[in-house]
């Protein structure tokens, strides 16, 4: 007799998203809506208004203790001795093999009554418990203390050029003097909550982090307000043509940071020693054997995750993510390739159902947000 397949998990906007029509999809456990009207209109909305996305089923960890620095430090690549109570940084979590154990950012904020240095983190759902009992283990002779926060708290992204406007009603704290990556405790329609200038599609927004009843509250205010609900379709699509990577697609346990276009993290001469870095070392003096690259079809054929890159008639690597460019009206792609060939205006072929089509590698990001005139 089959075993019964495990209940996917909800979040507490799910019966929203029914009211809303929502289709859903199994994600990383998670019962999530992929679309409310179409991947293309959400994907506009986000690119010349405002959508919003529910991404609930991310992890969230609260951090406290008086070596918390210090702690965080040797777990990233990055120098987080800069970042200052506000701020946040994009990073990743590394193995002893420089592999990426996950992509996260780190929020400042900064000491509780006490003196103790207070963190954020922001996970992803797929890799959430492996995360933290990563952390746990390597926090365990230290004082910090780790608080999964994950199931008490419900999180909204509002993502688009007019994503301040729309929120702003509902907020007391002034949101337009906080920068990009800055964030702070906030009033929202009357109760506690935090807010970080963050997202994930190429766009000025927001994430937006309360309880789960106040969270329902301004999703519907949202709603009425005009703002378009958006799916994990339009999510994926926009996230793409930024160029911004998907864990478990484009970057995981196997690839380094330099390897996939992020040695922007990898702060070698301004911190000490940290997980990986005797490889990311070796790499940086001896340069990476294959690098993340961005690829345009050169026709309508769309390059999916799996397929085989090749270079005169071999195969040299394999797309990571692709879809069809919403904004830009082509096919886009990511693909590890030899460093060899991993230069801008490179022609590869990719392989589609057993034929070969063109493909040529551009720069990434794909898409670049204009910045508002001042």
């Amino acid at each position: 007799m089959a075993k019964p397949k495990p209940s996917l998990a909800r979040t507490p906007l799910f019966d929203l998203a029914v009211e809303q029509n929502a289709r859903f999809t199994g994600f990383s456990g998670w019962e999530m809506p992929v679309q409310y009207s179409s991947i293309g209109q959400e994907h506009e909305a986000v690119r010349t208004d405002a959508g919003m996305f529910d991404i609930s089923h991310m992890g969230k960890f609260a951090f406290t203790g008086k070596q918390l620095w210090q702690a965080l430090q040797r777990l990233v690549p990055s120098d987080l001795s800069r970042l200052q109570p506000g701020q946040a940084q994009y990073t990743v979590l590394l193995n002893p093999q420089g592999g990426i154990i996950d992509d996260v950012i780190v929020y400042h904020k900064g000491e509780d009554e006490t003196g103790e240095s207070q963190a954020m983190m922001i996970v992803n759902a797929a890799t959430c418990q492996k995360d933290k009992e990563w952390l746990l283990a390597q926090l365990e002779n230290t004082e910090v203390k780790l608080l999964d926060l994950s199931q008490e708290n419900i999180l909204i992204a509002l993502q688009g050029s007019q994503a301040e406007t729309y929120l702003q009603p509902f907020v007391q704290e002034d949101l337009t003097s906080l920068k990009s990556f800055g964030h702070l405790n906030a009033t929202i329609l009357d109760q506690p909550g935090f807010i970080a200038r963050t997202g994930y599609t190429g766009e000025d927004g927001f994430e937006v982090m309360v309880k789960p009843e106040v969270g329902v509250q301004l999703w519907r205010r949202l709603f009425q307000a005009g703002v378009t609900p958006c799916g994990l379709g339009a999510r994926d699509t926009l996230r793409l043509e930024a160029g911004l990577a998907l864990y478990g697609q484009d970057i995981d346990d196997t690839t380094t940071p330099l390897e996939a276009g992020l040695s922007w993290l990898v702060h070698l001469d301004r911190k000490g020693d940290f997980i990986g870095r005797s490889v990311l070392e070796a790499q940086k003096a001896n340069g990476v054997e294959r690098r993340l690259v961005g690829i345009e079809m050169q026709g309508r054929h769309i390059a999916r995750h799996g397929y085989s890159v090749l270079s005169e008639g071999q195969v040299v690597g394999e797309i990571t993510s692709g879809t069809y460019s919403p904004t830009l009206g082509r096919a886009i792609a990511l693909a590890y390739c030899p460093t060899s060939l991993a230069k801008r205006g490179q022609q590869l072929e990719v392989e589609i159902r057993g034929k070969t089509y063109p493909a040529v590698i551009v720069k990434k990001p794909f898409y670049r947000a204009k910045k508002p005139s001042s």
